[in-house]
């Protein structure tokens, strides 16, 4: 295939490496190396953007200002309308991703979004049934349990596979390192996403039950009386004791003398992030709740989710409309 390469600056052709001609170079691209076409494309791009300079700084001005108003936005509508805010950044999670895998073909990420998809919509379905059914809550909170701790350890494999790569250690495996940071990222990526995207749904289905069951209500006062021996946030009665080891789970009484299920107060206070009491809304003291350390970074990196949330979420729509700004002024 013949192309014509010309490069003009300050009135002087120049062909970035290749030899000058005072017309127009024919030549065959496919036979150029790698390193030749890219220096082919670099100088087409800098004759491309040629006298553009404050075309550019105009452009890099608009992004930063719709950055920061963008911002500004973002936090008000959260703390003035929190549930709706967490509804659209929610259905943003969960269908910006797939716009960009679909159109670029990764299979991989559609399957796993369509596993997580089918399960999470039948488990959120049963959440929002009313009457609710007394086995959904721990059905619920142990599902998105264990996607927070898959979630969790991809994260962990896929970090530790780029942070490996960068120090060279795939080479005594003999892995390519893009393939190894190829892999690494991926892991990384899955595990973020999934684990953000799980955390909101659990949010959301936690709210629904605790105010199904009765026991948690948005003003603050319990529409059920709650005894000594019910677990305040599934409803069902507590068998083991306090100071008893459970066969398949404990019993935890927080500071303000309840006493939950184990997989209940772990799903109220870490997968559906509420640090109060589901029936009196005392502050939970987490520290004391998890004895164990290595338990503890699950909290820390809850709020790494958080962070990550709006890169997701509302980083696309904000270049998007940085991109929309940008061509309705003629600046390409």
């Amino acid at each position: 295939m013949a192309g014509v390469f010309e490069v003009e600056v300050d009135g002087v052709e120049h062909d970035h490496g290749l030899e000058h001609h005072d017309e127009p170079i024919q030549f065959d691209v496919s036979k150029l190396s790698p390193e030749e076409k890219w220096r082919v494309e670099h100088a087409r791009m800098h004759a491309k953007h040629k006298g553009h300079e404050a075309m550019h700084a105009e452009m890099v001005l608009i992004l930063i200002v719709t950055l920061v108003i963008a911002q500004l936005v973002l936090v008000q509508w959260k703390q003035r309308h929190p549930k709706s805010y967490n509804l659209v950044t929610l259905f943003q999670m969960w269908v910006v991703p797939l716009y960009f895998t679909t159109k670029l073909h990764w299979w991989r990420f559609l399957t796993t979004w369509f596993i997580f998809s089918v399960i999470t919509a039948y488990v959120s379905y049963r959440a929002t049934r009313k009457p609710l059914a007394c086995t959904t809550p721990r059905l619920v909170y142990k599902w998105f349990l264990l996607l927070y701790k898959i979630s969790y350890a991809t994260g962990i494999v896929g970090y530790s596979v780029v942070m490996f790569t960068l120090f060279g250690i795939n080479l005594i495996f003999r892995i390519k390192p893009e393939d190894a940071m190829d892999f690494g990222v991926s892991l990384l990526f899955y595990g973020l996403y999934y684990g953000v995207l799980g955390r909101d749904f659990a949010e959301m289905c936690a709210d629904f039950m605790a105010s199904t069951v009765g026991y948690y209500s948005a003003s603050g006062m319990p529409t059920k009386h709650l005894s000594d021996n019910i677990c305040a946030v599934c409803g069902q009665p507590i068998l083991v004791d306090v100071s008893e080891e459970g066969i398949i789970e404990n019993t935890y009484r927080l500071s303000c003398n309840h006493v939950f299920h184990e997989f209940c107060i772990r799903g109220w206070c870490i997968v559906g992030k509420k640090q109060m009491c589901p029936y009196c809304k005392e502050k939970v003291d987490l520290k004391r709740m998890f004895s164990n350390p290595w338990e503890r970074p699950h909290v820390m990196y809850g709020q790494l989710l958080d962070w990550l949330r709006y890169l997701v979420a509302w980083q696309p729509v904000i270049i998007g409309f940085v991109q929309g700004i940008n061509y309705t002024l003629g600046l390409e």
